[in-house]
């Protein structure tokens, strides 16, 4: 019985459960509304499984398990799309650190780099892609409508780093397409 309650609880929400080299991830929102929780529950670590629970501003459309760093330790990613006409994406982010307990990773905000960011209007898509995090998205151009973007494609490849106070992805190429 307790299993159908969960499933029921998770009927419009997003849940998925995601392993990569012993250290397993539980990420479940209920994408309830505009503003939500989602929780990461992880399994294996030496130290500290317990849960990490963050606000999360829309629904979770997608979380994946990758090791951008290759250190052993994985980590988990989990992709957010604001509601509205904009569909603004933006990121959660744990590395299971040194396989001992999580810690956040940090994604430094679009318009801290201006040039990357020069005609972004939401739309974006994350993924990882062999040893890179991806964020692509629709150019806008000056008169462009929500709706129609004339300016391409422009795709920001993200490496892993340690930053001073934790993990951080640090744009590594921006490519226009």
């Amino acid at each position: 019985v307790a299993m159908l309650v969960a499933t029921a609880a998770f009927a419009g929400g997003f849940e998925r459960n995601l392993e990569l080299a012993g250290i397993t991830f539980r990420v479940t929102c209920p994408n309830a509304s505009a503003l939500s929780s989602v929780t990461v529950a992880p399994g294996g670590l030496e130290i500290d499984n317990s849960p990490m629970v963050r606000e999360v501003d829309g629904q979770v459309v997608e979380a994946e398990v990758a090791d951008l760093d290759v250190d052993g330790s994985p980590e988990i990613y989990i992709y957010v799309q604001s509601a509205g006409s904009g569909s603004y994406g933006s990121l959660v982010a744990f590395s299971a650190n040194k396989r001992k307990s999580l810690s956040d990773i940090y994604l430094p905000p679009i318009a801290d780099d201006p040039k990357a960011a020069k005609g972004y209007m939401g739309h974006d898509e994350f993924r990882v892609v062999e040893n890179t995090l991806v964020r692509r998205f629709p150019v806008y151009r000056d008169g462009d409508t929500n709706a129609k973007p004339t300016g391409g494609m422009r795709q920001i490849q993200y490496k892993l780093a340690a930053g001073e106070a934790g993990w951080l992805l640090r744009a590594d190429k921006v490519v226009d397409f």
